[in-house]
């Protein structure tokens, strides 16, 4: 009986014991995790910066949400990170004493520990908190308030409250040099960091699960690439064939009915379709009385010249009365090919994020090389010095497709204004993304465009 009291005390004991020495993880553990959070606000909602409303793109209720979200992950952070320094100069906790826990009790919650990842993964965690954490600095009553600067007011001290201040200012003067020392080790560390790398990755070769985790990493990777490129079909199948089918089925014998029904109606929708049939009219009339006058063609008299002259007339009447039909309905089946399209893309939101990510890992994926290749093809066709004459053969299409007269003056405009908005879109990728993400890319697109 009263070994069995002994036994229970000695693993209650046991239990408190190691309970006491995981205080310092378990609380760096929530620091991580509440900084986690922070960082996903700011990726969702904010793209990637410091969470503030400067911009003024949310509402009130937004922005309250945001700031109680904020703040209590901050004050989670500060006094888990708190709790972590006391608990660590308690314990002092180091892989040395780790080692010691690990070598006296052998149950199977100590037996996954590493030596020496457990340094470089504190060290990670260690290094993301303040990286959040400098973000809000000076934010401290409201983070999401923009800094003041107050003024420190004049206080009366005596001469021993003077010497304690002194002594305050010393011995915070030599925490500082401490923690500058902490964070230059932190920096550097004991071992270099490609070794601890090697050796992650070393470990992660030789875990049993690791084969599992690659097939289920390339299986989800082929069922992202599989979304996005159907979706991607989706877009550009679904306006095409929604035009095709409503331009022969439901817009097109409507205007044909129409057009039949009101046979005064004018032949010609612009003016130039009237100049093109006219002088074609012309050119066959001429072409007509030359082959006469060489003897290509038997003399005939006026009458059958005329008479000649008017079958070509209607000839030419029925094709650009058609050519006027085709172009109303294009006009309407775009309108609902682009109605499609816009149905599409507002009912397929988890499609548009697969997407979105298969292109970042297709485009960020290439080479420097490739980049820059791909970057300057772009711009030398869209904006570069050949580009107007593409852009004014794109217009005319586009007018002659939708039977509108083509303007010369928005044509002008258009290819003075849109190619240089379009060239500041590109710089501003460059600057903003690229070169963020892959300087040297930025680099190899410069040299080449040199």
């Amino acid at each position: 009986m009263r070994n069995s009291f002994a036994a229970s005390v000695r693993s209650y004991f046991r239990s408190s014991n190691r309970w006491f020495l995981r205080t310092p993880e378990r609380a760096l553990d929530q620091a991580y995790d509440a900084a986690i959070l922070i960082k996903s606000l700011e990726d969702a909602h904010f793209g990637g910066n410091r969470v503030a409303f400067d911009s003024g793109n949310y509402s009130r209720s937004a922005q309250s949400y945001f700031e109680s979200e904020l703040k209590k992950n901050l004050d989670i952070i500060k006094i888990r990170l708190a709790e972590f320094k006391a608990s660590s100069s308690i314990l002092r906790l180091s892989s040395q004493a780790t080692t010691e826990v690990q070598l006296e009790d052998n149950s199977s919650d100590f037996q996954g520990l590493n030596v020496v990842d457990r340094p470089n993964l504190i060290l990670k965690k260690l290094r993301f908190i303040d990286e959040i954490l400098a973000r809000y600095e000076n934010r401290s009553t409201n983070p999401l308030s923009p800094v003041v600067v107050r003024q420190p007011k004049a206080i009366a001290v005596n001469s021993a409250d003077r010497s304690s201040l002194m002594a305050d200012s010393n011995s915070a003067r030599n925490l500082n040099i401490e923690s500058d020392k902490k964070l230059l080790a932190d920096k550097t560390g004991v071992l270099p960091r490609s070794i601890l790398d090697t050796v992650d990755r070393i470990r992660r070769d030789l875990d049993p699960e690791a084969e599992e985790q690659v097939v289920q990493t390339f299986r989800q990777s082929k069922v992202k690439t599989g979304i996005a490129i159907r979706f991607l079909l989706l877009l550009i199948i679904v306006p095409l064939l929604t035009q095709q089918v409503s331009k022969n089925f439901l817009v097109g014998p409507i205007v044909d009915r129409y057009r039949a029904e009101h046979e005064a109606a004018d032949v010609f929708i612009n003016y130039e379709l009237e100049e093109e049939a006219l002088d074609e009219l012309q050119q066959f009339e001429q072409r007509l009385r030359f082959e006469i006058l060489i003897g290509k063609v038997q003399p005939k008299e006026e009458s059958e010249i005329l008479e000649r002259v008017k079958e070509k007339a209607e000839e030419i009447e029925t094709a650009y009365r058609s050519i006027g039909s085709d172009a109303i309905k294009n006009i309407f089946s775009d309108m609902l090919a682009l109605a499609a399209f816009a149905i599409v893309i507002a009912t397929s939101k988890r499609e548009i994020a697969v997407l979105k990510g298969f292109m970042d890992e297709v485009v960020y994926g290439l080479s420097d090389s490739a980049k820059a290749f791909i970057i300057i093809l772009f711009t030398d066709m869209f904006v570069g010095f050949h580009s107007p004459h593409g852009w004014e053969v794109l217009l005319e299409g586009a007018s002659k497709h939708l039977g509108l007269a083509a303007s010369h003056d928005f044509n002008f405009l258009f290819i003075a204004t849109f190619p240089v908005i379009l060239d500041t879109i590109f710089k501003y990728w460059i600057f903003r993304y690229l070169n963020r993400v892959s300087p040297s890319a930025v680099a190899t697109y410069k040299n080449m465009n040199e």
